[in-house]
This record gives C-alpha cells, structure tokens and sequence, in this order.
C-alpha cells in the first residue's frame, strides 16, 4: 500500500527519534587527531615538502566532494527531481565541512612555498603569468571565490532546514531549540513554505553556474599552476566533475547507511538505489570521456608545454603505475561493476564500487598534484604519510557531517511531505506537489 506525504513524514519523524551510531564522533576524531600528529610532525621537522603536497591534494578532494553534496540539491530541484527529496538532505549536510575547508584553505599559505613551485622561482618570462601567478594574488581571488560559493551553499541548505525547524521547533530536544527557533523566527512571516521553495528554486541554477565557474578558477590556480608552464583548458571541467562523481558516490554509501540505520526501506526503496546507481554509471563513462577528450587533444597537438604533463605521468615508472591504477580504479572497475540493473539494485555491491570510484577519484587528485611537485623520485611516495593525513581529512569531513546530522532531520520530513519545494501557481496559491 502506497503511503500519502502526510503518512511518510510521520513515519520518518518516528525512525528519525533514532540517535546516530555511538561510534561514529569517536572514531572520525581519532582520525583527525591521527592525521594532524602526522601533518604537524612532517611539517614541522621530518618532511615538510611531503606533509603539504598531501595536505594540499587532500583538501582539493575534501572540498569537492562537499561542494558536490550540496550541488545535488541544486541539481536536483532544477532537473525537478522529485524522486531524490528523501535524499537530498543526505547530500547537503556534507555543506558543514564548507567552513572548514575554507580554513583550511588559509592555513595552506603557510605552505605555500612547498606546494606552489613559483612561489620560490617566480616566473619571469612570461609576462601574463608572471603578473597571474603571485600567492598573494591567487590567495585573494580564491578566497574570495569561495566566500561567494561557499556562502551560497550554506544560504541554500539553510532555506531547506529552516522548513524543518519551523515543523519541528515546538519538540524540539534542549540541545537544538534554540537554533530551531532563530532559523524559524519570523517564517511565517516571509511568506513560509511557499516562500522557501521559491528562494531555493530561484537560487539553485545561480548556483550550479557559481559552482561551475569557481572550481574551475580553483583548478586553474590550485592544480594546473603546480606545472605553470602546462596549459589545459579542459581542466577546469575534468576537476569539477570528478569532485560531483564523489559527491554522487558518496551519496551511495551515505545513503545506504542512512537507510539501514534509520530502517528507511519503504521510504528508500530499491528504485532510489538504482537511481543513484544510474548517475554513478553514467558519471563514471563521462568522467572517462573528459579525460580522453583532454589526453587527445594534447597528443595530437603536440606542444611541448602540454604534452609535457602526459610525458612525466606516462613515463617515469612510479607515475605511470600511479595513472594505470587511477583509471583502473574510477573508471574499469565502476564501469564493468555496475553495468547491469543488479549490482545497482544490490547494497553490497553498489557501495563496493562507489567505495573503489572515490579511491579512484583520490588517485587522480593525487595524480594531478604530486607528480608536479616532485618531478621524479626513487619509487613511488605513497606510504602511511599519505594514508595518515588523508584518514585526518576524513575526520575532519565526518565529523562536520556528524555535527549537521545531530542537529537537523537527515531526510527532510517536510521535502518528503511536499514531494519537493513548495511553490506557488502564477495566480499565488500554494501547491504542495508542484515543481
């Protein structure tokens, strides 16, 4: 028997009254913690060279991989996807790191001589780069790009919970009522439900475009520069898709926890996960359709300043195993493991190939960045300096995501209630189903 919106959001204020894992703030600080002892350690005396690289690839992947989740619900409420309204607060709750990273990202100035090559050996004989390449420069417009999109996102999520907070305010647990009732504070007033979906389904296209054109402003300053001399216009491209293919493999593995924690199957049924399983899929061939379509190009036109990147990837023995397992990993096993209907419909195996396309994703960061920081060394530098600090990453995303999901529903009982955003007919009057 098909459930009416009134009785699903009943049902999942009801599941909801479930507290998260015990387990899951301790270990996600005892990652952090792991991963700042080793970053301190290597930084401050062992290897500081080593210690920023990794530190620099990490946050390009972290901060990706959050963007994407709160991207989904703007993707989704363009696309009218009102089949993901049980999943979009799942994704969006990764918007908690966003602060983070932005700190980050300002604590990486410290770095800068280790990560950016001309930072040290200033460019010369190149005019436009000399003047486009100067930290201060690069740490002033990115930053600023971030406050934009960053701002934005948090804008965006926070119009979404202010819907649940004005629901859910009146029982609210000691802990979060005085946070439900700021965010709830004058909504009626603002015009409510009808109100809110119209902000977010004015702000949602605005921010794709923002998202588009800052992580590509972030790739071009934070990865390509690393080479200075190499030039890729598909670049920008290549990074922010790759950061929404974790944001959608992610999403799979959360999802499927969330589901089994919470018992959510009649609310997330095998349609939602074979859903998701069809945009991994399909993501994962257009992943690999980016990066032949930038190889190609720079094969075939044969320029030393752009062949150059392949050459030092394609060549040098400790890199090419490096890019052999990138693509083995996030684009032949994700393809070939969920080509068919089952393995998408199938919890185990969808999340065994979301858990090898993020690993893959983390090995085309690492490819991207390592290689042009060192140029050549004995063997391969990978080793537990980079699981360590990747696990202090990890930490730090799940712990922000943890902090959301104690504080707000991880399925939105109000978006499941209206089948999506409330909006308004052209005459004023609400509709509760409409997109």
């Amino acid at each position: 028997m098909t459930m009416t919106p009134q009785e699903k959001r009943e049902t999942i204020l009801r599941k909801l009254e479930r507290p998260i894992p015990s387990w899951a703030r301790p270990l996600f600080g005892a990652c952090t913690v792991l991963g700042a002892v080793i970053f301190v350690v290597l930084a401050m005396k062992a290897d500081p060279n080593r210690a920023w690289r990794v530190y620099h690839l990490n946050w390009l992947y972290w901060t990706g991989l959050a963007q994407a989740g709160v991207l989904f619900g703007a993707v989704t409420t363009v696309a009218k996807g009102r089949w993901a309204t049980p999943l979009r607060r799942m994704a969006e709750a990764s918007v908690a790191f966003l602060p983070i990273a932005f700190v980050l990202f300002l604590v990486s100035w410290l770095g800068r001589g280790e990560i950016f090559p001309w930072v040290r050996h200033p460019i010369t004989d190149v005019p436009v780069k000399a003047f486009w390449l100067r930290d201060w420069f690069v740490y002033l417009r990115d930053g600023a790009a971030m406050l934009v999109l960053f701002g934005m996102s948090i804008w965006f999520v926070s119009w979404s919970v202010r819907q649940d907070a004005f629901l859910l305010k009146a029982g609210a647990p000691e802990k979060v009522k005085r946070l439900y009732d700021r965010l709830a504070r004058g909504f009626e007033e603002r015009g409510g439900y009808v109100a809110a979906g119209e902000m977010r389904a004015t702000m949602a296209p605005l921010l794709i475009i923002t998202y588009v054109v800052v992580m590509s402003l972030i790739a071009f300053d934070l990865i390509m520069s690393l080479a200075p001399y190499w030039l890729s216009n598909l670049l920008g491209g290549f990074y922010f898709m790759g950061a929404w293919l974790t944001g959608l493999t992610s999403l799979a593995l959360l999802m499927l926890f969330w589901r089994r924690h919470y018992g959510l199957e009649d609310i997330i049924t095998t349609s939602h996960l074979h859903d998701v399983g069809k945009l991994c899929f399909g993501f994962t061939i257009f992943w690999a359709y980016l990066f032949f379509s930038q190889f190609l190009v720079i094969w075939y036109g044969n320029l030393p300043e752009e062949t150059s990147f392949l050459f030092l990837r394609m060549v040098r023995p400790e890199w090419r195993n490096a890019s052999i397992a990138m693509l083995v990993l996030t684009f032949f096993l994700p393809f070939w493991g969920l080509i068919g209907v089952h393995p998408k419909k199938t919890p185990a195996i969808l999340a065994t190939f979301a858990i090898i396309s993020l690993c893959g994703v983390w090995t085309d960061r690492y490819v991207l960045v390592v290689p042009s920081i060192v140029q050549q060394a004995p063997d391969l530098p990978f080793g537990w300096q980079e699981i360590g600090i990747t696990l202090g990453f990890l930490g730090l995303w799940g712990l922000s995501y943890t902090w959301f999901a104690e504080r707000f529903p991880i399925v939105s009982p109000t978006l499941v209630e209206f089948q999506g955003e409330r909006r308004a007919h052209a005459h004023g009057r609400p509709d509760p189903g409409h997109y």
